[in-house]
């Protein structure tokens, strides 16, 4: 094969896998990784004249294009970081598939595969939980925009939609090279059951569920708030930050009313961060003015996003995440305020921050990086965090997930809200950071995938869009336009019932990472035995 089609191949690979994250439908995503998977077997049959870097190098130009296409927005907040983040993760990617690649070259073919597949959903799993966490393009996101078709994902979550798309890449592949052969149907019946098998079963009971779900009715009228804050010219002075507060409110005031449950404002609505320590938050100004604000609505209760923080007295011992200023210690939170019925504050800090923006990864060994971290405003540095995530609970009982931008791709991460009680998911995002890319479409369709996944109705306050009203099947029911001064009213319904992947959270992944280990140990032992096991389990 010439080098000239083996770069086709990789380029087209890559193309494809960017579509789903483009608004395409999601099933493009079973044939995007054909191409690579015929370099994968050209390499695999030609290793007497390559090594097996020559299929990492490709492998890497199909990833570097799949990155670069989806995640290129980056860039507006931090050209530096775009860069950093799509040649690693391409470079990772890349990495994985040169493993399985290897596998494949000392394995029988199906156990070949099957290595491919658990090192891939292995890497993936890893990057919802290492400190460069970036599961953006987890294979299983590429549906996000097509719920009809994974509405088992209550019981998957999304590693069953990467499993989906790797085994039925693989199947289309054995058959496709079987037919070239020209190989009799007998050949490959089996393969041709199996895809059968594997798309049909998925899909239909995916329909079934969707057509046949309904929702128990618990309804709650939700205001959600998008100021449109350009975070590119905003101002941080105490006159902005009032003027934010006055648009805040007379915002909401064109929507709120006497059946109002909670009015909802999207992330660092307010980011003079000094004012908001928390031990003296209800003292504030403008604190009490978004008390006076629900105060007029004999049911409402309010959530909002702002920028807090702590101040360490005598013999508390700081966080590592801690600055310094004239001797005083104290950090920085990124935080949902909840105001409830009695004018009483609650607070969460978010627990997933986004790295080289809100956190130095691996802080222990890399603090000395710290001075050299991405200055977005307002929230931006080495953030104090929450260890453990906690529910806000509304006067009547109910219980909100109170996600922070980031954290709702983060599917098992929110299930601990859930099963500490939760009812509904309000996610608070600031997405004006990448103006208008496929960023902000990707980060709201995201979150139809946690409705999904939890059954639980989301409401999604964004500062400069899309704000919207998500219902338990991930259907988007109602949405503003981006980069609009914008207020809508909709009603939800709270659910108390638990999904069984809100039980069982990633358990695919984490069987996929156990029989990576298996699979690594045993292939590491046989080559350090000088002994290939594909003459022991056979071709």
């Amino acid at each position: 094969m010439k080098r000239s089609l083996r770069i086709v191949l990789s380029l087209v690979s890559g193309i494809l896998l960017s579509l789903a994250w483009l608004g395409f439908p999601g099933w493009i995503l079973f044939v995007a990784l054909l191409p690579l998977l015929f370099l994968d077997d050209f390499f695999v049959n030609e290793k007497e004249n390559y090594r097996g870097v020559s299929f990492f190098g490709h492998a890497l130009l199909a990833f570097f294009i799949w990155n670069l296409v989806t995640t290129w927005w980056i860039m507006h907040a931090s050209p530096a970081g775009a860069a950093t983040a799509i040649i690693l993760n391409s470079f990772f990617m890349a990495l994985i598939w040169w493993l399985g690649h290897t596998a494949r070259r000392r394995f029988s073919k199906n156990l070949g595969y099957l290595a491919l597949i658990v090192f891939y959903l292995s890497f993936e799993f890893l990057h919802y939980h290492w400190d460069i966490e970036w599961p953006w393009l987890t294979l299983g996101n590429g549906f996000a925009n097509n719920v009809k078709m994974v509405q088992w994902y209550e019981y998957t979550g999304v590693f069953g939609g990467s499993l989906w798309v790797l085994t039925v890449n693989i199947l289309i592949y054995k058959i496709l090279k079987k037919l070239v052969k020209k190989e009799s149907f007998r050949h490959f019946l089996i393969e041709w059951i199996s895809l059968a098998f594997i798309m049909l079963l998925p899909l239909s009971l995916s329909f079934g569920m969707y057509f046949n779900y309904s929702e128990e009715k618990n309804p709650k009228e939700i205001v959600l708030v998008q100021p449109n804050v350009n975070p590119y010219s905003e101002s941080y002075t105490v006159a902005a930050e009032k003027k934010k507060l006055q648009k805040f409110i007379g915002l909401a005031r064109k929507e709120a009313g006497n059946n109002t449950d909670f009015i909802v404002g999207p992330e660092t609505v307010f980011e003079r961060y000094p004012e908001w320590e928390v031990s003296r938050i209800e003292y504030l100004q403008a604190y009490r003015e978004l008390n006076n604000l629900i105060q007029g609505y004999p049911e409402a209760e309010l959530m909002i996003g702002l920028s807090s923080s702590k101040i360490y007295g005598p013999g508390e011992k700081p966080s590592e995440t801690a600055r310094s200023m004239n001797g005083t210690s104290y950090d920085v939170y990124n935080s949902a305020l909840f105001i409830n019925r009695a004018g009483e504050s609650q607070l969460y800090h978010k627990s997933i921050l986004v790295s080289g923006v809100e956190k130095v990864p691996y802080m222990k060994y890399l603090g000395f990086l710290k001075n050299l971290i991405i200055d977005l405003g307002g929230t931006s540095g080495n953030l104090g965090r929450q260890d453990e995530p906690t529910n806000f609970i509304a006067s009547d009982g109910t219980e909100i997930a109170p996600a922070i931008c980031y954290e709702s791709i983060f599917g098992e991460y929110m299930t601990e809200f859930v099963r500490n009680g939760a009812g509904f998911i309000f996610i608070i995002t600031n997405d004006g950071w990448w103006k208008d890319t496929p960023g902000y479409r990707q980060h709201l369709s995201f979150a139809r995938l946690r409705a999904i996944e939890t059954r639980r109705s989301v409401a999604r306050a964004a500062n400069t869009g899309i704000s919207a009203f998500i219902n338990q099947r991930g259907d988007i029911l109602r949405q503003t336009d981006w980069w609009e001064d914008a207020v809508i009213k909709g009603t939800l319904n709270a659910n108390n019932r638990i999904t069984f992947y809100t039980q069982q959270g990633d358990y695919l992944a984490r069987i996929a990472s156990f029989l990576s280990v298996l699979l690594l140990l045993w292939l590491l032992t046989e080559k350090l035995r000088g002994i290939n096991p594909k003459t022991k389990a056979g071709k």
